[in-house]
């Protein structure tokens, strides 16, 4: 048989083309575990509760407000909240409108971040951060007769309050409260003496050996509108009991909690922010102290990560967001995943990403 035999020129030409296709194979685009609920408008930070056996999903509006990315997150300027709803789980997703505006809300300078909805006595409260006018963050409240507004605010913020995020969870016996606060542009950091410090750290107490800074915890009072005694550290320890330190960048608070309780043990869950996870820690009590047991979300697309978790009918669920629909960090969309409590107590990890099962010949 005879062998052909390659020029050197030609064999320079075919190495690159091979390696080319190799990559091309190799770099095939991840499949999304999930599919954003609705791409009408840019949603975010769902907090979702179910309210007369119907979903409501509590979001953030993205917008392109054309500010640019910072650490401060000064690029998430959202103006108002729309109320989304679903029948089931896998049903059509309804957009309400809007629910409430920044102009609409006296005390407010800029930044609707991420709210939350509870119920009590015929009323729903709609719990938002935004800045003042001197651009500190509190947390105010809006009440409704319907889950899915018009929300009319009250005149002030809630006393007592600071930071973003609030997350609030009714216990069976009917007492609420709420979790609340978020380091770097969340100013939490900048509270760390009891009052706020504009010179303060623009990102924690940068004491990478020292405790972290924790996530707040506060009873409200029966009207829903008042802070009802102190505000609380929530303390997370490792398995020496020993607090999580600044440096522990993968498992320490950075913002986002929310409270669920399952099987009479209370779960805490937020987020490690700069790490992009999604961590838990258990305990006996609103309280805490909470230990610490893991992670159950891998980073999304995106650089934030906020999230609700939700039982309904029976199953439970997490809704999340990352960035599918728009591939830029401010403007993001929500989604939804099943979530599993295991055996031992443990909450079963979610890839929000899926490897490609089909191959293209």
């Amino acid at each position: 048989m005879m062998k052909r035999k390659f020029k050197t020129g030609r064999l320079m030409l075919i190495v690159p083309l091979l390696c080319q296709a190799v990559n091309v194979f190799s770099q095939a685009p991840k499949q999304y575990l999930s599919q954003p609920l609705i791409k009408s408008i840019y949603t975010a930070d769902p907090s979702v509760h179910v309210f007369n056996g119907k979903i409501y999903i509590y979001p953030s509006h993205d917008i392109n407000a054309g500010i640019p990315e910072n650490d401060n997150g000064d690029h998430f300027a959202m103006r108002d909240y729309h109320i989304l709803s679903m029948n089931s789980i896998d049903g059509p997703v309804t957009d309400h409108g809007v629910a409430l505006d920044i102009k609409d809300i006296p005390w407010a300078g800029r930044q609707l971040w991420a709210p939350d909805c509870a119920y009590n006595n015929g009323t729903y409260f709609l719990y938002f951060p935004v800045k003042d006018k001197k651009d500190v963050f509190h947390i105010g409240v809006a009440t409704s007769k319907s889950p899915v507004g018009p929300f009319k605010a009250e005149p002030q913020p809630i006393k007592g309050s600071f930071s973003i995020d609030p997350a609030v969870f009714t216990d069976t016996d009917g007492q609420s409260y709420m979790y609340f606060g978020g380091i770097w542009g969340g100013q939490l950091q900048r509270w760390a003496g009891g009052k706020y410090n504009p010179n303060g750290s623009k990102t924690d107490l940068q004491k990478d050996n020292q405790p972290a800074l924790n996530c707040k915890v506060v009873k409200l009072k029966a009207n829903m509108k008042e802070f009802d005694g102190p505000v609380q550290d929530v303390i997370i320890l490792d398995a020496a009991g020993k607090p999580l330190l600044g440096k522990d960048h993968n498992r320490r608070f950075f913002e986002g909690s929310w409270m669920h309780k399952y099987n009479g043990k209370y779960y805490f869950t937020y987020s490690t922010g700069d790490t992009h996870l999604l961590a838990y820690a258990i305990g006996d009590r609103p309280y805490g102290p909470f230990h610490y047991k893991g992670i159950f979300l891998k980073p999304v697309q995106g650089w934030t990560t906020h999230h609700s978790i939700v039982e309904f009918k029976g199953k439970w669920y997490l809704f999340y967001h990352d960035t599918q629909l728009s591939g830029k960090t401010h403007l993001r969309n929500v989604k939804v995943t099943p979530l599993y409590h295991q055996p031992d107590g443990s909450i079963a990890m979610i890839d929000p990403f899926k490897p490609t099962t089909t191959v293209k010949k």
